[in-house]
């Protein structure tokens, strides 16, 4: 299966060539889960600002985003954002390392930005269950990020783990078998002994779990599923909280980007059997033999 990666690939490879060759710009863009970008040159060519729109905005800035932001980016952080967008960086290129590691570095913590700015919620998570861990017993606020429509992520710190449910809509009748065969497999593969610390998933249909079945204005139709991931500990010390992070915010559109996937295999397959079919049909069919009937005189016998 293919990983998708966390950074976006137009902003990396846009700021590798400004940084080779400044010119004026002005492009907007989309990324996953409707997240809008604009980059331009507004004041001029050697200063790029960068501007994001992300629909959960004012719920991430709840749980700390902006102080993420402050601690990865620091003076490029605007305090005022562009009209229409949430938050924007200036990035001046004359000011960029010119050394080829930390410059790669930085472009790509620059591409990185819709990452950051979702990793807020997790960080919380991540020290909440620290202190309660500490304290032995309690629970943690349920966090709740609506990044798309009908659809959002649910995180919640307990002593012993952190719980991320995300929930997710199937518009399709065979999205919603593929997604519950990919699932099983991944409860199936935790069972291996090279992945038996993976953390644990739990999916449900229509249902939804035990720790956000409270909460009011949630779908109940054959439509819509229930990912439950737990993870302990282990999951997020300080060597994997970063690429936890990374991994899990892509889950909703790495299941779906498979499905997708697997049922274009699955009608090409299919268009390829057909096309076979086809031709053994073709061969199967009999060829009339024409031969030419003639009378006593030698004329030749038409049909009418």
């Amino acid at each position: 299966m293919i990983l998708l990666e966390p950074h976006n690939v137009i902003i990396q490879t846009t700021l590798n060539e400004k940084i080779i060759k400044p010119s004026s710009l002005d492009v907007a863009f989309v990324d996953y889960d409707g997240v809008r970008f604009h980059l331009s040159t507004p004041e001029r060519k050697t200063q790029l600002l960068l501007s994001m729109h992300i629909r959960c905005w004012d719920e991430l800035v709840q749980y700390g985003a902006l102080e993420v932001l402050q601690r990865e980016y620091g003076t490029l952080l605007q305090p005022q954002a562009e009209p229409e967008y949430h938050v924007s960086l200036v990035i001046d290129i004359e000011q960029i390392p010119t050394s080829p590691e930390e410059r790669d570095a930085f472009v790509l913590s620059i591409a990185l930005f819709k990452r950051n700015a979702l990793a807020a919620p997790f960080e919380s998570a991540f020290k909440t269950q620290k202190q309660l861990e500490g304290a032995g017993t309690g629970q943690g606020e349920l966090m709740q990020i609506h990044y798309r429509d009908e659809e959002a992520i649910y995180i919640q710190a307990s002593p012993d783990r952190v719980t991320v449910i995300f929930s997710t809509i199937f518009s399709d009748e065979t999205d919603r078998i593929y997604g519950k065969v990919f699932l099983q497999e991944f409860v199936d593969a935790r069972r291996q002994p090279a992945i038996q610390n993976a953390p644990q998933v739990l999916y449900s249909n229509r249902e939804p779990p035990l720790e956000i079945r409270h909460l009011k204005d949630l779908r109940n139709t054959e439509d819509t599923g229930y990912v439950t991931f737990v993870l302990f500990p282990r999951h997020f010390s300080p060597i994997n909280a970063a690429a936890t992070i990374s991994h899990i915010q892509l889950f909703r559109d790495y299941l779906h980007y498979h499905i997708k996937c697997s049922k274009a295999y699955m009608h090409s397959r299919m268009r390829f059997r057909v096309a076979e079919f086809q031709k053994v049909l073709n061969r199967a069919k009999q060829e009339v033999v024409v031969t030419e009937r003639k009378t006593v005189t030698g004329r030749t016998m038409s049909t009418r």
